[in-house]
């Protein structure tokens, strides 16, 4: 193997270890993501805004959905690289969503860390992560930067 090419996979072996180490030390593990993302997509179902979009969206694909979350939030915990789907192009087009849902995710998934993280630190680290997320997502899918151009503004 080219000497680039063994740096390369060693550095990757090595974030994938640091990050095992930082989720074992506020006591995450594949259990907890596992029960974050059932608990979490139940009360999203089960929501009166969030719960319509999702459902008529998943009708029919919810086992592969959570399963698809699963590999997300493990990936994104982990650095696992167990997840290789593409969030902004799963998310364009799905009926009746806004960017005013956001928020309510984010509420639902604050409410839901706060009954079951393992740890303040856990609940911090994935809030943080959700935030940032939601934000990404929300200007991918809503923002317009033709919007901001002072020239198009009308007085």
């Amino acid at each position: 193997m080219h000497p680039d090419l063994n740096a390369r996979a060693a550095h990757s072996v090595a974030i994938r270890e640091r990050a095992a180490a930082e989720m074992k030390a506020i006591g995450v593990d594949v259990a907890f993501i596992s029960a974050l993302v059932d608990t979490f997509y139940g009360r999203v179902l089960a929501h009166p805004e969030l719960g319509p979009v999702f459902d008529a969206r998943l009708a029919g694909r919810w086992p592969q959905h959570m399963e698809k979350m699963k590999a997300f939030w493990s990936s994104v915990a982990f650095r696992s690289g167990a997840y290789g789907g593409k969030p902004v192009q799963a998310h364009m087009g799905v009926a009746n969503m806004t960017p005013d849902l956001f928020p309510q995710w984010l509420s639902l998934f604050a409410a839901t860390l706060d009954d079951i993280a393992p740890s303040e630190e856990a609940k911090a680290w994935f809030m943080a992560t959700a935030e940032r997320i939601a934000r990404s997502l929300t200007l991918s899918l809503f923002y317009n930067p033709a919007l901001d151009d002072p020239a198009l503004r009308r007085s």
